[in-house]
């Protein structure tokens, strides 16, 4: 079994999966008359394939017991999926870079402070919603469209906080 211990998540270490989304790094501009700042373009939507849009669901997740006991990773080979807390749930996020196979030496932990959510590039392997602490509900932006976009790698790995 894969032992991983979930470092906290910054935009660097997190590069080689995708984007992380936090308000408090990005920048923004005023609109509205000045009552709103906007956050503007902060990932990049991948929709591949025939027929492909984005598409924006909510997503409401239980909480997890520690270790997170896991026994495989999935991937959206045809699209991005963006995950957002909406209340500042914390979460734990595991990755492994595109490929056919999942190498164990180049999987990841990390978690969440609550208020940052990921952006998984195509084709990323990720564990699925893990949720701290109490129910989470989350802004997903995600692919819809024409073909299978999700694939599953098995492996047996445990995650724990540090």
């Amino acid at each position: 079994m894969l032992e991983l211990i979930a470092r906290p998540l910054t935009a660097e270490a997190f590069a080689p999966f995708g984007d992380v989304i936090d308000a408090r790094t990005s920048s923004s501009f005023p609109i509205n008359a000045g009552r709103t700042q906007r956050h503007h373009d902060l990932v990049a939507i991948e929709t591949l394939g025939d027929n492909a849009r984005p598409m924006i669901s909510l997503f409401v997740s239980q909480p997890i017991e520690l270790p997170l006991t896991l026994s495989f990773l999935e991937r959206h080979p045809l699209g991005s999926q963006a995950f957002m807390p909406l209340h500042e749930e914390r979460f734990i996020i595991v990755v492994a870079p595109p490929g056919d196979a999942i190498e164990p030496d180049q999987v990841r932990a990390f978690v969440t402070d609550g208020r940052q959510g990921v952006n998984y590039r195509a084709g990323t392997w990720h564990a699925i919603q893990s949720v701290l602490e109490r129910e989470g509900e989350f802004l997903v932006v995600d692919r819809g469209g024409d073909g299978d976009n999700c694939d599953e790698f098995p492996l047996d790995l445990r995650v724990t906080l540090d």
